[in-house]
């Protein structure tokens, strides 16, 4: 690789940073090519952008961009690593958990996740990450609590009986 192709892989790498506030580094060295090609096609039905690259690549892209927001997925760069950008922070999660069950495997193996300015290190992290709620489920779930107080007036005035014989018309 000339070092003008290099740069160009770490220019698209900072591209996709700038991008996703959402990223999983990713271990898929044992995978086989047929399962790669199915994960791949997994991500892409759930717009999730993968890219393979070298790490000291990855590192150099991170780093231009900010060296101290980054710091805490260093670590997790190491042997083969693939990329997963979404701007649904649990959706590569979900899709790792569900290959891994349809595979009957512990791969690919989830190194590090960078979640909203959150770094989530380990293979230990996935469960969680499976059940990190989306900003719409988090506004759903506002609005319901929002309601439920509204909603509990009105049914209790609705089923007072002087409410009811008020609101029938009177015959005359």
């Amino acid at each position: 690789m000339t070092k003008q192709e290099k740069n160009e892989v770490i220019e698209l790498l900072k591209e996709k940073f700038n991008q996703y506030n959402n990223f999983y580094i990713t271990d898929t060295e044992s995978l086989t090519v047929e399962q790669v090609t199915k994960l791949r096609k997994h991500c892409f039905d759930k717009s999730i952008e993968v890219k393979v690259a070298k790490n000291t690549l990855i590192k150099k892209a991170l780093e231009s961009i900010d060296t101290e927001k980054y710091s805490g997925v260093y670590p997790a760069l190491n042997k083969v690593t693939a990329l997963m950008f979404s701007e649904n922070p649990k959706e590569p999660a979900v899709i790792l958990s569900s290959f891994r069950k349809s595979n009957n495997n512990t791969k690919p193996e989830l190194k590090a996740a960078f979640i909203n300015g959150d770094v989530f290190v380990g293979d230990n992290q996935l469960k969680a990450l499976t059940e990190i709620k989306t900003k719409n489920e988090l506004i759903g779930e506002v609005i319901g609590l929002l309601q439920s107080p509204i909603q509990r007036v009105i049914g209790a005035l609705q089923n007072r009986p002087e409410a009811a014989a008020e609101a029938a018309p009177v015959e005359g």
